[in-house]
């Protein structure tokens, strides 16, 4: 009986320190109430030693990893950010491939963990060493998502060649441009492929198993909706409160191949995925009106479905170009107050907030070593590498914009004080005279006790002199605090007039 009772204690001594499936996870609610804020981060170069400052991690330098990642949690705390979408953790293809290390996105087993995300001086298994970043990520409050790609590598094909897609002279199919991956056969709605389906739950299980919150889906509209119902469905038996985040756009009307099937945002939404992308990528583009008829377009829509829905701010991704390069740093100033005051889910990649232009001095040229049979050092100009053993992204040979980090954090700390208004609060634009002048208001409902009053100026070359915008129900009593701006705001006889500089944004707080 003792040696019962003592085998009983072991276990549970054991157990205790387990995290099962689900245990602590309100990703999901959280994202629906609007109240992540997300960031996608590269382990590989998370925290880079780039102790010689070419930019590029040698031999002798410290590759970013799991075990280093931790160094950086506190300060990723202390920008507001409760959520890290890790771009994926899966190991690389090598043949075919792009950039000395080969491409995030190009996956090769679904099963294990990459093993240049690993600490080599660490006892821990490579799963352990995952586990402890998440665990590590818990302790602080802060969620972890992460990235399923979406096509297999060339790698991989050879494998497992059952899990491809090939054309009438059995040769695999490149999607659009994407020459280091080939595309699945998930099958279609009337008969999906049971081999890709089963390798994804095999994934499924694998995120599940290391204590993640939910996961991001790399293209979600190449695969058929009764793929994602099954795979949701699947997880959700395990985890409620799992959050699924579709990459998908409003804007995206066909499939990078005619081989690929092809199932837009709103389906993907029905299928049980939790939110989208939207278009805010487009918003480098967009003038005034263009911007406030999407913000109407997502209100109506996430308000359609029978189950809450949601969508993340993807103003700046690792597939768009640093806001820096395309129009300067109150672009980016311009993106942290969007998303501090608009009532979805911010959304940045990592080397934003410090102004990374994501500018390497050494890209595409001849590689001096390489882990693939690319001999080069493949880089998209201004987007964060994902190709290569890049340094840290942190503002690189410029060093971190003060003015960038500093608006990054009291915009995300007024949202923080804000959140009720913002995210429950109506939603009204608010009328300019000028195309590329926004405005927009969030009140309180059916009264007018608190509002919101955001403006901004979509040119990025003309001072806007003399603007004005009519207040409803403006009173001489309100009391009027200019969260942020320059000062040149006034309001007088139910109007707000100000001056605003290229680029620039305001945010004003009204109160009775």
């Amino acid at each position: 009986m003792k040696k019962q009772v003592f085998i009983a204690l072991t276990l549970f001594t054991a157990l205790a320190g387990t995290c099962f499936a689900g245990e602590n996870n309100n990703l999901r609610t959280l994202f629906l109430n609007n109240q992540t804020n997300i960031m996608g981060v590269n382990i590989r170069t998370f925290n880079a030693q780039d102790l010689n400052g070419n930019e590029i991690i040698d031999e002798n330098e410290e590759r970013g990893n799991f075990i280093n990642a931790i160094e950086r949690l506190d300060e990723i705390k202390s920008l507001g950010i409760n959520t890290l979408h890790l771009l994926p953790i899966t190991p690389v293809g090598k043949l075919k491939a792009l950039g000395s290390a080969g491409s995030l996105y190009a996956i090769s087993d679904f099963t294990t963990i990459n093993e240049q995300l690993i600490d080599k001086n660490s006892n821990l298994p490579p799963k352990e060493q995952a586990k402890k970043f998440i665990d590590e990520c818990h302790k602080r409050g802060i969620k972890v998502i992460i990235d399923l790609p979406s096509c297999g590598s060339y790698d991989l094909f050879l494998m497992q060649p059952e899990l491809f897609i090939k054309d009438n002279k059995n040769i695999s199919i490149v999607p659009t441009d994407w020459t280091d991956v080939r595309l699945l056969n998930t099958g279609n709605n009337n008969k999906l492929n049971q081999d890709v389906l089963d390798a994804h739950k095999k994934f499924i299980d694998m995120v599940l198993e290391l204590g993640a919150d939910g996961i991001r889906a790399d293209v979600a509209t190449i695969k058929p909706s009764k793929f994602w119902e099954e795979i949701i469905r699947y997880t959700r038996a395990q985890d409620k409160e799992f959050m699924f985040l579709a990459e998908a756009s409003d804007s995206w009307r066909e499939p990078p191949s005619k081989y690929a099937e092809f199932t837009p945002y709103d389906e993907l939404l029905k299928a049980g995925f939790d939110g989208y992308y939207g278009s805010f990528f487009n918003f480098k583009d967009w003038n005034a009106n263009e911007f406030i008829e999407h913000l109407k377009f997502n209100n109506k829509l996430l308000k359609s479905y029978a189950e809450p829905k949601s969508v993340i701010m993807s103003f700046t991704t690792h597939d768009e170009v640093s806001p820096v390069i395309l129009h300067g740093e109150n672009f980016s100033v311009m993106i942290a107050w969007l998303e501090a005051t608009l009532p979805y889910n911010p959304y940045f990649i990592d080397g934003f907030p410090y102004g990374d232009e994501y500018i390497y001095p050494w890209a595409n040229g001849k590689a001096k070593q390489t882990d693939t049979d690319d001999d080069t050092y493949f880089v998209h100009r201004g987007k964060l590498d994902i190709f290569n053993f890049s340094r840290c992204p942190k503002g690189g040979a410029k060093g971190i914009n003060k003015r960038i980090l500093s608006n990054i954090k009291d915009a995300y700390k007024f949202r923080s004080e804000n959140i009720d208004l913002i995210t429950s609060g109506i939603f009204t634009p608010l009328k300019t005279d000028d195309e590329r002048i926004f405005a927009y208001m969030i009140s309180e409902k059916n009264k007018y006790p608190e509002r919101l009053i955001v403006l901004g100026n979509l040119d990025f070359k003309n001072t806007k002199k003399d603007v004005r915008i009519k207040i409803p129900k403006l009173s001489k009593k309100d009391k009027v605090d200019i969260i942020h701006g320059d000062g040149s705001l006034k309001i007088h006889k139910r109007k707000l007039t100000t001056e605003l500089t290229p680029g620039e944004i305001e945010v004003v707080k009204i109160s009775n």
